[in-house]
């Protein structure tokens, strides 16, 4: 295959229970593969975030959910870097021994990886984290102390920080029927919601690359454990694939300054019924090729809940999508793989 990228935006909305992208990094297979058929992938930490698991290709550009959505928008272009000089970013609210394991975890990476990590900034307060579920099911979440949050965000800026690594103290509930039913693979992650809104809050008021890593100890073991879930068991933080991520996150600048920009989108693949995120509504204003797969969630925001009746390619499998960039990719009418194969249309 000789023919140039095809940038494509891949989104699994984070807190809905997809079941590829629900759990702990276990859309990373499918990102890979459409990385490889579209030789250019953007997408978000709720993809590519395994724990402790990680997975590193020059094809996929790692961007916080707020960022995507200016991206898809318009308002911001990406930059591909080299590295990018992570801070990190820690709750108050965490406990000395926790707070150690963080730090342990990014001396690892400086050490074991390579990666350009520091300062380290505590914030003045405790965060307080929340968590809410909505009426679908979905999770989500806010926080007591959000200036805080900024102000260690501005901190670590100055200091000349160009991503953020952000981890925060979570409640936590060991006993709770939520976490029994993630654990076990039927449920939503009752955490995604509010870890978004941490980094949305950053990346809107620092324009920089920023993910988040919730601070929880460490749960007792459970022999039928689903193995989607499983990626968060393997240690004593969530932060690794966080700073592996941010490592070489594209710069956010603003429209026109960069050499990746959303006129140049030549796809966007996202659950079939999680269609009414910014990101994809901003795309098929564009005109951009939809393509949705079945990965069933709490949502039913559909195609035709948005009365989109044509110009929609349906996929049922992460790999019959790869299949769909393939043919956009090498210029392969969609109609001519399909059969019958519809007579030439005679204008009158």
């Amino acid at each position: 295959m000789n023919t140039s990228p095809l940038p494509v935006l891949m989104v699994v909305p984070t807190g809905i229970g997809c079941s590829i992208g629900g759990f702990a990094g276990d859309a990373l297979p499918s990102a890979r593969l459409l990385a490889a058929a579209s030789g250019c992938l953007i997408t978000h930490p709720n993809v590519m975030n395994g724990a402790a698991l990680y997975w590193r290709d020059p094809r996929i550009h790692y961007v916080e959910g707020y960022g995507l959505d200016r991206f898809a928008v318009g308002d911001w272009d990406l930059r591909p870097v080299r590295r990018q000089r992570i801070g990190l970013l820690l709750d108050a609210g965490i406990e000395a021994e926790l707070a150690q394991r963080q730090i342990q975890v990014a001396e690892a990476c400086r050490a074991s990886l390579g990666l350009e990590i520091g300062p380290v900034v505590t914030t003045d307060q405790p965060l307080e984290v929340q968590l809410e579920q909505g009426s679908s099911g979905s999770s989500w979440g806010h926080l007591g102390r959000p200036d805080a949050l900024l102000r260690a965000g501005e901190r670590l800026r100055t200091a000349g920080a160009s991503a953020i690594a952000v981890v925060a103290r979570f409640p936590e509930d060991p006993a709770s029927e939520e976490l029994a039913a993630y654990r076990a693979g039927s449920g939503v992650d009752a955490l995604a919601g509010a870890e978004a809104v941490i980094s949305h809050l950053l990346v809107r008021h620092l324009q920089i690359p920023c993910a988040h890593a919730p601070a929880l100890a460490p749960l007792p073991l459970d022999p039928q454990l689903d193995p989607r879930a499983a990626g968060e068991e393997l240690g004593y933080t969530f932060l690794a694939c966080v700073l592996v991520g941010l490592s070489q996150a594209p710069d956010l600048l603003p429209a026109g300054q960069g050499p990746l920009q959303a006129a140049q989108l030549g796809a966007v693949v996202a659950p079939e019924g999680a269609l009414g995120g910014e990101a994809v509504l901003s795309c098929l204003e564009r005109e951009v090729p939809l393509i949705t797969v079945a990965n069933p969630s709490v949502l039913d925001v559909s195609a035709e809940a948005l009365g989109l009746d044509h110009g929609v390619r349906q996929a049922t499998s992460y790999a019959e999508a790869a299949g769909w960039l393939l043919a956009l990719r090498e210029g392969v009418a969609a109609g001519s793989l399909q059969r019958p194969l519809p007579p030439l249309e005679r204008l009158t």
